[in-house]
């Protein structure tokens, strides 16, 4: 035990359901290395989500024999259910959670709770897409992996790098503040956690990580990712609400904010939008270019119009029109998708009428065609961006000033 953390430091809550084939293993190695390496005082929480396999009998013997290894079984099945039973009856002082198979290295441990143990930081996470990273898996979740944080931190602008990663911790103090705002209890319960701290002005610490990809993982990747969209939505609409009151979590446990620029010129606005556009057709071919071939044509021509307009919005709001915190910002993705579906209705409708007027019309005709168009949709674009998605308001010096507001500040 290193002096000053007194008491209990870390408790590692490892969730469990079905897990008689690697549980035994996992927890030797994991009490082995702590043992080891792990300066502060520590213990393990095995937390069962109702399996029913051999998972409960194994971890009744090992929470016997290992006097650092404790037992909880729950009757409801879900992640989120394990870690809010463990985290809410523990004394430790910090938090942590680790997925049973131990993708990540647990060298990456230590690291992990020290900012929490010395109060520089509140929350502290593994990042699979970090610079420093060492990642081995399929590029089949590796593209779903990066594709849902893209979407996260567009839609939510949220900074931290990897929600989903199982390899967190957190302070007990903030766990106790922050869990009753937590609705999710399945695999979005990560993310939302994540959301609501740093809403709420707390600091959040990722470290880089080793992690090598469980080829025997019975995650339902699709409905994972179905549920995880709709949980995004339905945190979105509660900061909307202000059902999650972030100010109040704020002042008793958030950080100084940082001071946001203002608004570029008329004439930045246009040379940022040209650059933005360019980027984004950019961005589209290489998305189709590399999705057409798993997806198929439709598919991946779906996936990059989403992917890409997403992503312009973003990049306008914060780079052409010099916007940036969570005011607003669920409204103004919507309105993004909206002003591009008009734009690619417009280029798409020119072919159709030009078509219904000359059905054998030159090639040279169709680009003369879609190139007007282009510029038409482009200059609507631009137009309503600037005087309909991200207008200024009123009395801009006092909206600069609100840009020194918590960044906790809920979405309006």
């Amino acid at each position: 035990m290193t002096p000053g953390y007194g008491g209990l430091a870390l408790e590692i809550v490892v969730p469990v359901f079905n897990e008689e084939a690697v549980l035994e293993k996992s927890i030797r190695r994991l009490t082995e290395y702590l043992t080891n390496e792990m300066p502060a005082t520590w213990k393990v929480t095995i937390a069962d989500n109702a399996s029913t396999d051999r998972t409960s009998a194994i971890a009744t013997r090992l929470s016997e024999r290992m006097p650092n290894v404790n037992y909880r079984r729950l009757d409801v099945k879900g992640r989120g259910h394990a870690l809010r039973d463990a985290w809410s009856a523990s004394d430790a002082k910090v938090l942590a959670y680790l997925d049973v198979d131990l993708s990540t290295d647990l060298a990456a441990l230590p690291p992990l709770v020290a900012p929490l143990l010395s109060g520089h930081s509140d929350i502290s996470i593994g990042t699979r897409l970090g610079r420093g990273s060492r990642v081995s898996r399929g590029p089949k979740r590796e593209f779903i992996s990066r594709t849902y944080n893209f979407l996260l931190h567009q839609t939510m602008q949220v900074r931290f790098s990897d929600a989903q990663c199982g390899f967190k911790a957190i302070r007990a103090e903030v766990a106790k503040r922050l869990l009753p705002h937590v609705e999710d209890n399945g695999w979005f319960f990560d993310t939302e956690l994540l959301i609501i701290a740093e809403r709420s002005g707390l600091r959040i610490h990722e470290i880089a990580v080793d992690w090598v990809d469980d080829p025997d993982s019975r995650v339902d990747i699709v409905q994972t990712v179905t549920d995880d969209l709709r949980g995004m939505v339905r945190v979105a609409g509660s900061l909307v609400k202000g059902a999650i009151p972030v100010q109040a979590i704020y002042a008793e446990l958030g950080r100084r904010p940082m001071v946001t620029p203002g608004r570029p010129s008329f004439f930045g606005q246009v040379l940022r939008f040209g650059l933005v556009g360019a980027v984004s057709t950019l961005a589209f071919a290489l998305l189709y270019l590399v999705l057409q071939g798993p997806f198929g044509a439709q598919e991946a021509n779906f996936l990059s119009l989403l992917l890409t307009a997403v992503g312009n919005t973003a990049a306008n709001r914060k780079f052409t029109f010099g916007i940036s915190g969570p005011a607003k910002l669920f409204t103004q993705q919507l309105q993004g998708l909206i002003v591009f579906l008009l734009a690619w209705t417009i280029t798409s409708t020119s072919l159709l009428v030009l078509h219904a007027a000359n059905a054998d019309a030159l090639p040279s005709l169709e680009l003369l065609v879609l190139t007007a168009a282009n510029v038409f949709a482009t200059l609507m674009r631009f137009v309503l961006l600037r005087l309909w998605v991200f207008r200024e308001q009123r009395g801009s010096k006092k909206a600069s000033l609100g840009s020194l507001r918590p960044a906790g500040e809920a979405l309006q």
